[in-house]
């Protein structure tokens, strides 16, 4: 069994908290249902205009795993064009 995690970092065009949670609510849920995989704001909550968004998926096959969150992350880049992505890492835990 393989576990790996997707950190995603962030750039948003809120000056708001109500804002970045309806966008930071909409990514994590709508990632959920799309790839069955588990998400949550993980740092910089108090920072409306950037966010750190943690995924997880566990599979018995490590290219499975890691193909899921490649793309989780292209989606996140295609589905959002006003959120820049500022950084991601995937690794296997």
């Amino acid at each position: 069994m393989f576990v790996y995690c997707l950190e995603l970092h962030l750039d948003l065009p809120c000056r708001s908290l109500k804002e970045k949670r309806g966008i930071v609510k909409s990514i994590v849920e709508r990632a959920r249902n799309r790839f069955n995989i588990a998400g949550a704001e993980v740092d910089r909550q108090d920072n409306p205009a950037v966010a750190v968004l943690g995924f997880v998926t566990v599979s018995p096959d490590k290219g499975i795993a890691r193909t899921t969150l490649e793309r989780v992350e292209d989606w996140v880049y295609g589905e959002w064009p006003d959120v820049e992505i500022a950084g991601a890492d995937i690794s296997e835990i």
